[in-house]
């Protein structure tokens, strides 16, 4: 990071750039006003210190000047002249700080590494959410599916609304890839995107992780919590496996729906939220309805505007161009240009069924590219993968050992039956999980794990 030292004063200019050069900051001086305003014109400068008088020049009017050339350096002015009205007057001008000469040394490297540890923390937020946003832009949506472009030209036409959506779709389809196509496309584009998987967490954590918290509220609550309500404010909440929440998490829910506020957990003041909320499930809502397991006037509350995603099988003409896709984005993030599919890889993916849908041609592209020795592609022969209804493979990969083969083996098996076990079960992640006799957060783990 880079601090300009203005001052006419040559001993304060090489004590500052001493005391902040010992703590790794790369210094520029300037003596006078023009000198000091060059170096702001020509070297990336991130914070500077400016007297309030800069020879017979005005060091406000030096701030001014800066902030015209470049508003986002940080400026500390420093003086041995103060007044309220010099204080006032720098700060109206945009200065950050405005400190008296003769300056405490320990103050001021504290006031200006935690200005620039804020501001590397604001340029890092930045460059994360653009490239967040590049991410999910550059998801390739082509397809000549009918339902496909129908579902899209839907998705373009409310994502600048307010309208609740409800996503529904197999495992693996895509159902948070569109949620983030319509947050960062929409006009919440530059407020948060924040995403909560309902079936991965217990009733009392999804409640506390959903509302948040307030000291002391609960056994182990030691501090207070911002809830994903809160932080989702004026972006968009992604609620996934809506169909896995508790009826009394589905009223609360309700209730923030209608009322655009809420009350932390052990909290009386109310809150209000202006959020999107895009809801997604795998299962049957109608069927859980007549169930009893989930609310019916919370389900016509999310099912304003339905987005039901095609499995991938429904869409063979598609798996080319989502294969394709796949392979320039990896063979890019793992420098390997040269890749290609045959058309006998080609026709194979078109046949094969896809139980994990998108999600698993994804995770076979990935891995076929990144242990390709050759530009030749087949993502099928990787990672046991067989016909719907075949034993798995368990040839081993070459070169392994013994303890490697028997992992592999056992890895194959278990995948084996957690696909079957999701299959019968319809993908219904709590049965499924209930009859393997493991967690839902388990079984969630899993199914990322191998794709399903």
């Amino acid at each position: 990071m880079n601090i300009l030292i203005a001052d006419d004063e040559k001993g304060i200019r090489a004590g500052l750039s001493k005391l902040f050069e010992r703590k790794g900051y790369d210094c520029f001086t300037a003596g006078d006003y023009d000198s000091a305003l060059d170096l702001i014109r020509h070297r990336e400068i991130h914070l500077a210190l400016l007297d309030i008088r800069i020879g017979n020049r005005d060091g406000v009017d030096l701030l001014k000047d800066i902030k015209k050339t470049n508003p986002d350096v940080c400026c500390l002015m420093i003086t041995g002249y103060g007044s309220i009205a010099n204080a006032v007057e720098a700060i109206r001008s945009g200065a950050d700080d405005y400190m008296l000469k003769p300056l405490d040394n320990d103050y001021l490297l504290s006031a200006v590494t935690s200005r620039l540890e804020l501001k590397q923390l604001k340029n890092e937020n930045t460059y994360l959410r653009e490239k967040q946003k590049e991410e999910m832009l550059d998801f390739d949506f082509s397809t000549t599916h009918p339902a496909m472009i129908k579902l899209m030209d839907v998705a373009d036409r409310v994502k600048d609304t307010d309208t609740t959506v409800l996503i529904t779709g197999e495992s693996g389809t895509g159902k948070e890839v569109l949620s983030r196509y319509i947050h960062y496309s929409s006009n919440r584009k530059n407020a948060p995107f924040v995403g909560v998987n309902c079936a991965a967490l217990s009733e009392t954590l999804l409640l506390s992780e959903l509302f948040g918290h307030e000291k002391g509220s609960f056994t182990g609550a030691q501090e207070r919590k911002i809830g994903k309500f809160e932080l989702a404010d004026r972006g968009t909440l992604f609620l996934d496996e809506i169909g896995d929440m508790s009826l009394d998490a589905q009223a609360k829910l309700l209730r923030v729906l209608e009322e655009s506020s809420l009350e932390r957990l052990g909290g009386n003041r109310t809150i209000n939220v202006n959020i999107r909320v895009i809801a997604a499930t795998n299962q049957d809502l109608r069927e859980l309805m007549e169930q009893k397991k989930f609310r019916e006037d919370l389900f016509y509350r999310l099912n304003v505007i339905r987005l039901e995603l095609p499995a991938l099988r429904e869409r063979p003409d598609d798996i080319p161009l989502l294969a394709e896709y796949f392979r320039k984005r990896y063979s890019r993030d793992f420098r390997k240009q040269e890749t290609f599919y045959s058309e006998e890889a080609l026709e194979k993916m078109r046949h094969y069924p896809w139980p994990g849908n998108i999600r698993e041609l994804r995770n076979l592209v990935n891995q076929s590219v990144l242990l390709s020795d050759s530009g030749s592609l087949d993502p099928l022969s990787y990672g046991g993968v067989q016909a719907k209804g075949t034993a798995p493979a368990l040839t081993p990969p070459r070169g392994a050992n013994l303890q490697e083969m028997v992992n592999n083996m056992v890895e194959e098996f278990e995948k084996d039956i957690i696909r079957k076990t999701l299959e019968k079960h319809k993908f219904n992640k709590t049965a499924a999980a209930e009859e393997l006799g493991v967690t839902r957060k388990t079984l969630f783990n899993k199914i990322s794990r191998y794709g399903l």
